[in-house]
């Protein structure tokens, strides 16, 4: 029991220092706005008529503070997210200020005082998204750093060990900022449930769930099991449920497809539907108006740097400035796909010789220091600039912006069925699998990604992916 309380703890003084510091941060832009706005009187000078005291805010400072504080907890600022998104954390506190602001402002006018700038509450939102985006993002930084040194973690059992299982081990080790420490699988299966699985321990089977939980101190249990189990699933969670252990379920995604299921109810039995892809008819037609948009003004903005690129590559060895390759779009359609020409002439009649050296996996072809590389291609793949003559194919049509990267046909024939969904969107100069990993992902982790992307795509995930490529290409992480 005192496991149990000391848990609880825990898990409620991450969000109640948070509240603190957001109650704090509030007051002090209240207190900025105040003094830009009868001190500074920027934009707008004050009739000294209307030169009222702070002190006589502090009722709609009060009533500020607390309305924030119940938008912020109710779009779920507070809950504690495995995964953790400062750009995710930052729309929140802009939507939530924001909805604050017009409400408090609305309460004013109603108030019907001449006595009250409106001005100031706009000033106090800004300097409040301004404070509050800081400390997410300290936030942010810290919990990762520590979940990275095993701080905050929680002990996680696994139910099965088969291939969902292992997607899930390789996602945990590939990600500790997500804070999970998985201490060991159970599985019935004699022939997966008794061998470890590299560092991680079989403990048995799934009837010695309770006492593992218990002498394990378990926090949470994530079930693999396929659907065909159904019966066992329900089983594992009723333990769970009477020890007070959190349970996670991992559908069977190579199966059923990764598809975005939505949950109704007809005469009180639960159904589960499955929702087309996000990116047709009117979404596709936002999708391209930004695509050309941004696609037209990066090329107007970048052309000089373009044509001192093309100057020197075509200086520094022989060939063409731009390489040229087939790759296969959207519902298999095959392009011609433009980049800087970041190798020698004539690198992929050198491609047969090093296939020993790949370094990727499924159909993938990837070597970290590929010899074929010259010195500004190296430059250019680092800071993915070799790429940008494909803004000419995003606006012929052939890309997107954001989407999943263009495969070559002889990685397409290699495809399992599942694979294929990758397919069902115009490919992209950049991917929700290039901001979570780059290289540094599997062939079936940055599938799975790319067709979460296609299930659950909005403007907003563009921006988020577009945002976060940002530094990821400024400081070459996990390309190659």
């Amino acid at each position: 029991m005192n496991w149990l309380n000391g848990r609880f703890n825990q898990q409620n003084r991450v969000p109640t220092l948070l509240i603190l510091s957001d109650i704090l941060l509030i007051n002090i832009a209240f207190i900025l706005a105040y003094w830009v706005r009868y001190d500074l009187q920027l934009f707008r000078a004050v009739d000294p008529a209307f030169n009222v005291s702070y002190q006589v805010y502090l009722p709609f400072v009060a009533l500020f503070t607390l309305l924030l504080i119940l938008v912020y907890k109710q779009q779920g600022s507070y809950k504690q997210r495995r995964q953790l998104s400062w750009i995710d954390e930052f729309y929140a506190i802009v939507h939530g200020t924001a909805t604050g602001i017009v409400i408090t402002i609305v309460f004013i006018f109603l108030y019907r005082s001449g006595f009250y700038s409106r001005l100031i509450f706009v000033y106090a939102g800004i300097f409040s998204i301004v404070f509050l985006g800081i400390s997410r993002m300290v936030k942010v930084a810290t919990i990762k750093s520590m979940r990275r040194r095993g701080i905050g973690t929680k002990r996680v059992l696994i139910a099965g060990a088969g291939e969902i299982a292992r997607t899930v081990m390789r996602v945990v080790v590939a990600n500790p900022e997500c804070g999970f420490n998985i201490i060991g699988f159970v599985d019935d299966n004699p022939d997966r449930g008794e061998t470890d699985i590299g560092r991680f321990q079989a403990l048995g089977k799934t009837s010695n769930l309770p006492d593992i939980l218990a002498t394990k101190k378990i926090d949470e249990v994530i079930i693999t099991l396929p659907w065909q189990y159904h019966r066992k699933i329900i089983q594992i969670m009723a333990v769970c449920e009477r020890m007070n252990v959190s349970t996670r379920i991992v559908p069977d995604m190579f199966q059923i497809r990764l598809s975005h299921m939505h949950v109704e109810e007809i005469a009180g039995v639960p159904m589960i539907g499955v929702k087309e892809t996000g990116i047709s008819g009117l979404n596709q037609l936002i999708k391209r108006t930004i695509d050309v948009a941004v696609s037209v003004l990066i090329l107007v903005l970048l052309s000089p740097l373009a044509g001192l690129l093309a100057l020197i590559i075509k200086l520094e060895s022989p060939g063409p400035v731009l390489f040229m390759q087939k790759r296969v779009g959207k519902d298999g359609r095959l392009f011609t796909l433009y980049k800087f020409r970041s190798m020698v002439d004539g690198a992929d009649t050198q491609k047969e010789n090093l296939l020993n050296l790949n370094e990727a996996d499924g159909p993938l072809f990837k070597i970290k220091d590929d010899p074929r590389m010259t010195r500004l291609g190296r430059l250019m793949r680092r800071l993915s600039i070799d790429e940008l003559p494909q803004l000419y194919n995003v606006l012929a049509g052939d890309m997107s912006l954001v989407g999943p990267r263009p495969p070559i046909p002889s990685e397409v024939a290699q495809y399992q069925e599942w694979h294929k969904r990758r397919l069902e969107v115009a490919p992209g100069l950049t991917g929700l699998s290039q901001v979570s990993g780059r290289s540094e992902l599997t062939f079936d982790e940055t599938a799975l990604l790319d067709i979460y992307y296609i299930e659950n795509w909005s403007p907003s995930l563009d921006t988020k992916i577009l945002l976060q490529t940002i530094p990821r290409v400024i400081f070459g992480s996990g390309a190659y």
